[in-house]
């Protein structure tokens, strides 16, 4: 009878630790910080970030924003475009809030500020939105990934669409790492094919007064023949491409403007340019036969006052995927089975496939070969698709 009764007795002490304890053990969040631009000139970038960021895990999660079993808790953090900043945010994301992993920053600068702290910690950070190939290059580590295009995704994407033999170009780029680490991309990839690069201009972020630039560029290109352009690639606020058309390089010397993708409030400065080509990393309408593309845009006009999804939008929900795809496959957040899903990883976003190359943890993705159309009943020019620019034909190299 008394053995009975311990049995009974020990049972219910069981069964009350077990009830007790799991509220506890349910209730212990994925902690996920996201170090991002929610001010100064790149604000508009990290805010889309932040919002696809967060829709990509309501998409992965169904709705729950749990994750094998736990809640998933996003830590918010601003940069401010400041690399000691962002620095500092992420020791401290990964020291006081104790967070699983950390997604972000906005800026390249900001990034390479960043990269020794995810190794100190032995704590991943997966990098976007981004974009230069130096955040996976000499001085990473095998604790950053990367799910942002980088500077060659631009770059040689842009060249496939210019470059030729017989054609003159000119460049204009902010000179920091994001403009720098581009231009030496392009110019390999625009004389590969042929085409040449006659004047490298670097500018200040902040700059206003593209006079003495246009200067330049016109002494350096009015006397040469053929095919001539002058390709801009500028972040953020205060575009250059207007500027510059309002000087009428093309009519006055022949040198035709060009540039890449945006987002939707830069495209809004592109209506002058009808017709002209480039290569971009997303926009919402080129995107065929993808049903997460659809979601996305339904979801976003519905939120946004019928406002599509951008740029980065895009780009926020496909780490978000990457994470939540990535967690889902560990079956854990520790950081050594975490390494382990994420190299060679698969996985749909709204733009299509990507790929996490275990070698240098960048992601290879798709681009798409644009032409500018004019719509007046659209607030800003609209890029078509001419030719989705595959992973394949875009053969990205080893950052390291």
């Amino acid at each position: 009878m008394k053995a009975k009764q311990v049995a009974i007795y020990s049972l219910c002490f069981l069964f009350v630790i077990i009830v007790f304890s799991a509220p506890a053990m349910a209730a212990d969040p994925i902690k996920i910080a996201q170090i991002t631009a929610l001010s100064g000139p790149f604000e508009q970038f990290g805010n889309q970030s932040r919002v696809g960021f967060q829709m990509g895990l309501e998409y992965a999660t169904k709705g729950t924003m749990e994750l094998i079993g736990r809640p998933v808790e996003i830590i918010l953090k601003d940069t401010q475009i400041k690399p000691a900043i962002g620095k500092q945010l992420l020791t401290e994301a990964y020291k006081d809030d104790n967070v699983d992993l950390a997604v972000g920053p906005t800026s390249s600068a900001v990034a390479m500020a960043m990269l020794p702290v995810p190794q100190e910690f032995k704590k991943i950070l997966v990098v976007e939105p981004a974009v230069s190939d130096t955040i996976t290059g000499k001085d990473s580590n095998r604790y950053v990934f990367k799910t942002s295009r980088n500077s060659s995704h631009d770059a040689i994407g842009n060249a496939l669409v210019l470059a030729r033999p017989g054609v003159s170009i000119a460049t204009v780029a902010q000179d920091y790492t994001f403009g720098r680490t581009f231009v030496e991309k392009y110019k390999k990839a625009v004389e590969a094919k042929g085409a040449k690069i006659v004047i490298e201009e670097y500018l200040p972020i902040k700059t206003v007064d593209f006079t003495a630039s246009a200067q330049r560029i016109i002494k350096a290109m009015k006397d040469i023949k053929g095919e001539k352009y002058l390709f801009l690639n500028w972040a953020g606020k205060g575009s250059p491409l207007n500027k510059f058309h309002s000087m009428k390089l093309e009519d006055k010397y022949g040198i035709k403007l060009s540039t890449g993708g945006n987002i939707l409030p830069v495209l809004k400065g592109y209506k002058p340019f009808a017709g002209m080509e480039g290569s971009s990393y997303y926009y919402y309408g080129m995107v065929q036969n993808n049903a997460m593309n659809d979601w996305l845009i339904a979801e976003h006009q519905k939120r946004f006052k019928g406002a599509p999804p951008d740029f980065f939008t895009c780009g926020g929900f496909a780490a978000a995927l990457f994470v939540a795809t990535a967690i889902t496959k560990a079956g854990s957040t520790d950081t050594e089975k975490l390494i382990a899903a994420m190299e060679g990883l698969q996985w749909m976003t709204p733009k299509g496939k990507m790929i996490m190359r275990k070698e240098d943890h960048q992601t290879l993705q798709a681009m798409f070969h644009f032409k500018l159309k004019v719509d007046h009943d659209v607030a800003w020019a609209v890029p078509e698709l001419v030719k989705v620019q595959t992973i394949e034909a875009l053969s990205i190299p080893l950052t390291r």
